[in-house]
């Protein structure tokens, strides 16, 4: 028997990490001199409430080692071994912690991934290395089960403002308040650990339109998440509107949240996937 772990950025909804036994490990939250566990003792609601109320962007930051170093420990003693995928190391400390923490203990026993992606693109990962684990691989079978699929994932996503990234450093500033003046709407994708800016448009319905284009543009998908932060409504209307892209009964609708929400700000909409394989 394989453990799955993860962590709390990849953005599973509960009933997935219920129904596929997955370990999620809460990362830090931290609104100035206030620290939260993400997911534990912050929720969602409250993350947004918090952000909206802000005077300075929050941060996050990867759990101590010892932490991924407890979770594993306990894991092996009921399992064979642990396959922990994590946060894009490129956008986060949380890998390094969670591959140092594996060195402490049985190295032959553990596998720590890079997922080089974010929200449920990480989160589709995770559900990959479970269902793998469900079907009685074992860990190097898993392992390779999980690597064929890390170049499948994409997280596509329309953003509502570009205040947050002004804030968060992400973009330039004359950049930014150029984008607010005239109401542009950025489209970015993060792939293989990498963000990038791959259109502007000037309304929010041009904005949508081209997501669709770009979710089109995809091919075929093997999993989908519509991601949104505090759009709840619209996240329901644009999984409608690409229903002829991907079967709606299979879609789930999903509020992003620390890593998005923070850099985002509400108002977004986009999707995490896999591609379907070859």
């Amino acid at each position: 028997m394989i453990k799955i772990v993860t962590d709390s950025t990849a953005d599973l909804p509960p009933e997935l990490i219920e129904e596929l036994n997955i370990t999620v490990i809460p990362c830090h939250v931290h609104f100035e001199t206030e620290t939260y566990l993400d997911g534990v003792d912050l929720t969602r609601e409250q993350f947004y409430e918090k952000l909206a109320e802000a005077k300075t962007l929050p941060t996050t930051s990867a759990p101590g080692i010892g932490v991924f170093t407890e979770t594993y420990r306990r894991l092996l003693e009921e399992a064979e071994g642990v396959v922990a995928i994590h946060v894009a190391s490129a956008l986060s400390a949380v890998y390094n912690s969670a591959r140092l923490a594996a060195e402490k203990l049985d190295q032959t026993r553990i596998a720590v991934l890079d997922s080089k992606s974010v929200s449920m693109g990480l989160g589709w990962l995770a559900v990959a290395a479970a269902r793998a684990a469900q079907e009685g691989l074992d860990l190097h079978q898993v392992v390779e089960r999980v690597q064929a699929v890390i170049p499948r994932a994409r997280v596509v996503a329309a953003i509502n403002t570009m205040t947050y990234l002004w804030h968060s450093g992400r973009v330039h500033w004359g950049t930014a308040f150029l984008g607010n003046l005239l109401d542009i709407k950025p489209l970015v994708v993060a792939r293989d650990g990498v963000v990038r800016a791959v259109a502007r448009v000037r309304t929010r319905k041009k904005a949508l339109a081209h997501l669709r284009q770009l979710i089109t543009e995809l091919g075929p998908l093997q999993d989908l998440a519509v991601l949104h932060t505090r759009a709840p409504e619209l996240a329901h209307q644009f999984a409608d509107r690409i229903a002829d892209l991907f079967p709606r009964e299979r879609m789930l609708i999903v509020e992003a949240g620390t890593i998005l929400g923070t850099h985002v700000g509400p108002g977004g909409i986009g999707v995490g996937c896999l591609l379907a394989g070859g």
